[in-house]
């Protein structure tokens, strides 16, 4: 299961996300207690502890401040691992947070729990869930440091880049549009490949019938057939019921 958490507060410095009782920590919590069993996976990323909905903590020239939005994230996995994660991915797309992550997990005795990056193309497919999570920046709808959809060069040498920094799998966004890198990837490395089919993919390629009340997913099934045959190892949906009781 893969989670997101909003949080209520906000501030220049995302200290919030770091609280034992945190919104993130408390539904892996949840998450545990109904299914001990269940794996769950998590993003550390600031965008929804920010007053300005970024991903990153900035300077007080307001410049991307790296150094210290490693050293949060990294707390943050810390945290995610300490309520009961079993993955947890770095978000921002900052060079850093991976090794900084996977340092800060063993360093605390979470040597088991896993580090999942995610590598982001630019895509107006996030734009409700930001808009639902609180999460748009004031500067414009594109995040700094995800990758233009033009240069495939450019995400595979960064999921390339991350992997030598420590990540056990990569998480590959938004699903539709990452079939290409996708299939570059698997003959360049043997980590486990998961694209992440995003909620504007979900509202695009589902519709809800009208008499039964039941979701029509077999476009999204269709596309993660093609996405298998490119060499996923899995896929993440906001379907994964509707197809599995589709498939049952």
């Amino acid at each position: 299961m893969k989670l997101f958490a909003e949080s209520a507060g906000r501030d220049a410095t995302g200290k919030i996300s770091l609280e034992p009782d945190a919104l993130m920590s408390r539904a892996i919590h949840a998450c545990k207690e109904a299914e001990p069993h269940i794996a769950v996976m998590t993003e550390t990323c600031l965008c929804s502890y920010t007053t300005d909905g970024v991903c990153y903590l900035t300077d007080q020239h307001g410049r991307p401040d790296v150094s210290a939005t490693v050293h949060v994230t990294a707390s943050q996995a810390v945290v995610h691992a300490e309520a009961g994660a079993d993955i947890v991915g770095p978000a921002s797309m900052l060079l850093g947070t991976v090794g900084a992550a996977r340092h800060a997990l063993d360093e605390t005795g979470h040597e088991g729990v896993s580090v999942m990056p995610h590598v982001i193309f630019w895509s107006s497919l996030y734009d409700g869930f930001r808009l639902t999570m609180g999460a748009t920046p004031k500067a414009g709808t594109n995040r700094e440091f995800q990758i233009n959809p033009c240069p495939a060069d450019q995400f595979v040498d960064t999921a390339l880049r991350m992997e030598a920094d420590g990540a056990d799998m990569i998480l590959l966004e938004p699903a539709q549009f990452t079939t290409d890198v996708l299939a570059t990837l698997r003959t360049q490395t043997r980590a486990p490949l998961f694209p992440f089919s995003v909620s504007g993919e979900y509202k695009a390629l589902t519709r809800v019938d009208s008499e039964t009340g039941r979701r029509d997913v077999r476009l999204l099934m269709e596309l993660f057939t093609m996405l298998k045959r490119a060499g996923a190892s899995a896929s993440i949906t906001y379907a994964a019921l509707d197809i599995a009781r589709r498939l049952s």
